[in-house]
């Protein structure tokens, strides 16, 4: 199932559409659920482990692994923190990649100054120290909609409605992203201890690849550019089975 990234400057409202996007979700679709609380939900004391480069990478860990941990075909993941680092965000997007299911990103856009006074007005104890704010401001990566781990990209000022049907659509009725690099080198990888003949095992399938022949990158990039395209033209809904219908495709080609 699908993943909704939150984006934003701290105390940006980014919990808030979190919120409202899990009760249209489950009242309008039916959909499980699940929202990952970000630093909220792990309990971090923000001056701490915003203060220190080496825990805030910990706190990124703990953020991701519990987004992979929840990724499966029953629930959307919600996943509500800054995630304001593109770094960060590219490595969300090849983990929805090697899961095979959609993704879209909700850039909160709310104006500095706004987000600061939301900041001081809230309990000392949730509060960011005036200092972690300022540079979590100026470390901000913007999203950008030309990059694919950035897209389909979703820009809210603070008085917009979230553009809820846009959104459904971006996440149930997009295709997934197509087998990536890493699905090319893992096939290469398994034929250094193979011979034609032997089955091949691809992450993300159930289905073979029947090894006719040595396959080489060239071969294989080919392959999979004429995969997209035929994907283009099927497209199908069941997205969890992108990985095998490469595999059928593969063997197909190979007869």
């Amino acid at each position: 199932m699908p993943l909704v990234l939150l984006c934003g400057l701290p105390c940006s409202g980014k919990s808030r559409r979190a919120a409202e996007l899990s009760a249209y979700l489950r009242e309008a679709t039916a959909r499980r659920v699940v929202e990952v609380g970000g630093d909220r939900g792990l309990g971090v004391e923000r001056s701490l482990w915003y203060g220190d480069s080496r825990k805030e990478k910990e706190l990124w860990g703990a953020l991701k692994a519990e987004v992979e941990r929840k990724i499966n075909k029953e629930h959307v993941v919600i996943m509500d923190s800054l995630n304001y680092i593109k770094g960060y965000r590219y490595e969300l997007f090849c983990l929805v990649k090697h899961a095979q299911t959609p993704h879209c990103l909700i850039h909160c856009e709310t104006a500095v100054d706004v987000c600061s006074l939301w900041n001081q007005s809230r309990d000392p104890g949730e509060q960011y120290p005036q200092e972690i704010f300022d540079a979590l401001v100026m470390r901000f990566e913007a999203p950008d909609s030309r990059n694919r781990w950035d897209s389909p990209l979703f820009t809210i000022q603070k008085d917009d409605a979230l553009p809820f049907e846009a959104i459904c659509d971006a996440i149930f009725h997009r295709k997934a992203p197509p087998p990536n690099q890493s699905t090319l080198n893992a096939i290469l990888t398994a034929q250094k201890t193979t011979v034609p003949g032997d089955l091949i095992s691809v992450p993300g399938a159930n289905v073979k690849i029947e090894l006719a022949h040595n396959l080489h990158m060239t071969e294989l990039r080919k392959l999979r550019r004429q995969f997209i395209s035929y994907t283009k033209m099927h497209p199908t809904e069941n997205i969890g089975q992108i990985a095998n219908m490469f595999v059928q495709y593969i063997n197909r080609s190979l007869r």
